[in-house]
């Protein structure tokens, strides 16, 4: 696995250890925090765009991001 991948395990696992949890929860929690970092991604992409001047490109990230949420059921 990669460094990123392994970085967002251990934010899954960081996020349920305060209590004993299932593999499912675990399970659960990890690809929420993965298309979290898709989400994030899609603002940081935006940025770059905007800071370049291509406004229809930023926008089409953020049209990205919604339909990654909607996709996955999370809340943006």
């Amino acid at each position: 696995m990669n460094k990123r991948i392994l970085e967002l395990e251990k934010q899954a696992i960081d996020a349920l250890w305060h209590k004993p949890f299932s593999m499912e929860q675990f399970r659960e929690k990890f690809a929420e925090v993965i298309v979290r970092e898709c989400m994030r991604m899609c603002d940081v992409a935006q940025v770059g765009y905007l800071t370049h001047g291509h406004t229809l490109q930023g926008e089409g990230c953020q049209g990205a991001k919604r339909y990654i949420s909607d996709w996955f059921e999370v809340e943006e």
